[in-house]
C-alpha cells in the first residue's frame, strides 16, 4: 500500500499559498485492506474512505473511461494494480496532476499528518513548469470527456489571477462546447462553480474566459449577449454593459462582499441585453426586465432561495438606490418597503452593498464615494425608532381600523425619517 498527497495542496503549496483541502490516492490496495486498516468506506461511485484519524477522504488509484454524457457519463476502474501515473493521467490540469509519497504510517492511522519532507514530487505531466510559468493547460485529451473541466479551469482563472490559458487548451475548451457537452452540465453543478468563482479573488476572469470558449453563450445567454451594447457615457464611462458587470464582479471581491451579494451584481442589469436598438444608448425600464430575466435564470440553475431573493430586489431598485438623494421622506420609506428594509435590516446592508459595487464599477469611479449608503441607513434607523404599538394604538382609539392603521403607521415613519434627514414633510 502506497499513499500519495495529490492535487490542490501540492499546487497550492508550491504557490505559497494557504492549504485549505488535501486530497489522498492510495496505490496497491483493496477495499478490505482499507478497512483492515481502519478506513471507512464512504465512496458511492468510486472507493473512498475516511482516514481513522483525521477523518480526511482516501481514494483508491482509479482510471476513468468515457461511457456517456456529461460529469457523471464515466466507468470507473479502481484495483491495486492502477499506477499512480495512470491515476495522475485521468486529472484536469497539470497543476493538479502532481503527487507526493508520504510515510506509510499513515496507512495504518497512526500518524494523522505527514512528517515534513516525508516524500519526493512526482510530477509525470509537468505540473512545475507550468506553475512556474504560471499557464493552466490540461493533462491529456482525455479533458474534453467531462465537461465540468471548463467550469473548474474559469473557476481557477479567477483565482490564480496571474495565470493563463494555453491555447490548446483553449482550443480543446471549444470544440467540446461546439460538441455540445457543456448542454448536459446538471444545474446543481454548474451554479456549484460558478459560485466559487463567484467567491473567486478576481471573478471577471472566470467569465473572461467562459466566454473565450462560447461556453458563456450556452450557460448564460443572458449574461453572454451584454457585451456589446451600450450604456450612456455620462453615467458609464466604460460604455459596454458587459465590461460594467464585470467591473462591478471585481468591485464585490474587492469589498468582500457575500455570494448572495456577487450574485446579485452579476445579474443586475440583464435587461440592458434586451433593449431596443432604436433607444440605446439609453436603457429605459431594463431594472423591471433584469428582474424577470434574472428570475428565470435563478429558477434554471436553482440558486439559493438568498441569492435569489435579494438579486430580485438589487435588479428592480438600484436605479431608485442610486437616485435616493433626491427623494423626500415619502419616497424613501417607500422604497426602504419595497425593499423590505424594515423587516430585513440585515438584508437591506447587502443591497446597499452591491448598488455600492454598481456605482463604483465603473471606468474611473472605483475611489468614489457613494452617499447614498449612508443616508439609507439613516433613513431606515429613523424609521426602526418609531413605536408602531403605540401609534397604532392611537390610530385605534380615533376609530380607524386593518389598512388605516397601517397608513398611520407609515406617516410616522416618514415623519421620523423628515425629522431625521431635516426634510419638509411631505
Amino acid at each position: 500500500m502506497q499513499i500519495y498527497l495529490v492535487g490542490g495542496a501540492i499546487r497550492d503549496a508550491l504557490l505559497g499559498l494557504p492549504v485549505q483541502d488535501r486530497d489522498w490516492v492510495v496505490v496497491g490496495a483493496t477495499p478490505e485492506a482499507m478497512s483492515g486498516h481502519g478506513f471507512v468506506p464512504v465512496g458511492k461511485d468510486f472507493p473512498v474512505f475516511l482516514h481513522p484519524v483525521t477523518h480526511e477522504e482516501y481514494a483508491l488509484a482509479r482510471t476513468e473511461r468515457k461511457s456517456g454524457h456529461g460529469y457523471k457519463g464515466f466507468t470507473v476502474h479502481a484495483s491495486p494494480e492502477v499506477s499512480l501515473e495512470e491515476d495522475l493521467a485521468r486529472r484536469d490540469l497539470t497543476v493538479n496532476a502532481i503527487a507526493q509519497a508520504v510515510h506509510p504510517a499513515l496507512a495504518s492511522g497512526r500518524l494523522s499528518d505527514p512528517p515534513a519532507g516525508s516524500g519526493q514530487l512526482i510530477d509525470p505531466w509537468g505540473g512545475e513548469r507550468d506553475l512556474r510559468q504560471r499557464v493552466l493547460r490540461h493533462v491529456t485529451p482525455a479533458f474534453r470527456e467531462d465537461p465540468v473541466r471548463i467550469l473548474r479551469l474559469a473557476r481557477f482563472a479567477a483565482r490564480l489571477t496571474d495565470f493563463t490559458v494555453a491555447p490548446e487548451t483553449l482550443a480543446l475548451m471549444r470544440e467540446m462546447v461546439d460538441d455540445g457537452e457543456v448542454d448536459h452540465l446538471v444545474p446543481e453543478r454548474v451554479w456549484q462553480e460558478l459560485a466559487r468563482g463567484l467567491m473567486s479573488e478576481r471573478p471577471s476572469r472566470m467569465f473572461e474566459v467562459l466566454r473565450a470558449c462560447g461556453a458563456l453563450q450556452r450557460l448564460l445567454p443572458e449574461l453572454d449577449r451584454l457585451w456589446g451594447v451600450p450604456q450612456r457615457a455620462d453615467y458609464h464611462p466604460e460604455i459596454d454593459t458587459g465590461v460594467h458587470v464585470m467591473m462591478v464582479l471585481d468591485m464585490a471581491a474587492r469589498l468582500q462582499a457575500p455570494l448572495a451579494v456577487r450574485y446579485a451584481c452579476l445579474g443586475h442589469d440583464l435587461g440592458k441585453g434586451n433593449t431596443p436598438a432604436d433607444v440605446l444608448p439609453r436603457h429605459i425600464g431594463h431594472e423591471e426586465r433584469s428582474a424577470r430575466l434574472l428570475k428565470a435564470v435563478s429558477a434554471r440553475l436553482r440558486v439559493p432561495i438568498d441569492c435569489k431573493e435579494l438579486a430580485d430586489v438589487v435588479a428592480r431598485e438600484h436605479g431608485n438606490l442610486h437616485r435616493s438623494l433626491d427623494f423626500g421622506a415619502s419616497a424613501l420609506m417607500r422604497l426602504l418597503e419595497r425593499c423590505d428594509a424594515i423587516r430585513k435590516p440585515a438584508r437591506f446592508e447587502d443591497i446597499l452593498q452591491a448598488c455600492e459595487c454598481d456605482a463604483r464599477g465603473r471606468l474611473g469611479l472605483s475611489e468614489a464615494a457613494y452617499p447614498q449608503a449612508a443616508r439609507l441607513r439613516q433613513a431606515l434607523a429613523a424609521a426602526l425608532s418609531v413605536e408602531t404599538a403605540s401609534v397604532a394604538a392611537q390610530a385605534a382609539a380615533r376609530g380607524l381600523q386593518g389598512p388605516a392603521v397601517g397608513a398611520a403607521v407609515q406617516q410616522a415613519r416618514s415623519r421620523a425619517v423628515a425629522q431625521a434627514l431635516s426634510l419638509p414633510t411631505d
